[in-house]
């Protein structure tokens, strides 16, 4: 028997971001913390990997409490095994990224997002996986040329092209 739910994801403050992932092995944590703190300076941050196996512990680490303890609490309530949160707040996603997927132990990435999101479980008696991520919100239609200028200025006015 499965059954099925959904979790939201919950964010401290505005201006958090979160990186949900698939990992394997108890160095995870130790090496997502070195991938974070090299990538992007003046990152704050929190994160939790849980074991599925052994002692099936959350394991954290982090620079900012509050935020590794938000990354426990929620994988606690996600309690699917070989996962991974990061919870961060002065950088973004496309800075740190691809330095967490690089890591070895990582499998895969579910999202990196700030929006509303909710993580769809699966539970056995075995245990829980996640099957996806709702992030954000569905589309409401196709940009016009108003808005490919709004984006574009908005893309310049966080730094991230040439004015």
């Amino acid at each position: 028997m499965i059954e099925l739910s959904l979790i939201e994801l919950e964010f401290p403050e505005d201006g958090t971001n979160i990186i949900l992932g698939q990992s394997h092995f108890i160095k995870t944590v130790e090496d997502l913390y070195e991938a974070v703190i090299e990538s992007s300076f003046g990152i704050k941050f929190g994160l939790a990997f849980s074991e599925a196996s052994g002692p099936c512990l959350i394991r954290h680490a982090g620079n900012d409490p509050k935020l590794e303890e938000v990354a426990s609490e929620m994988l606690m309530k996600i309690s699917a095994g070989h996962t991974f949160i990061i919870y961060f707040k002065n950088s973004f996603p496309i800075n740190i990224l691809k330095r967490v997927q690089a890591v070895s132990e990582v499998v895969s990435t579910f999202c990196a997002t700030a929006n509303p999101a909710q993580v769809v479980i699966a539970r056995s008696e075995q245990g829980g996986a996640i099957l996806g991520v709702i992030d954000g919100n569905s589309p409401k239609g196709i940009e016009t040329e108003l808005d490919i200028q709004k984006r574009k200025s908005f893309l310049r006015t966080i730094g991230y092209k040439i004015k």
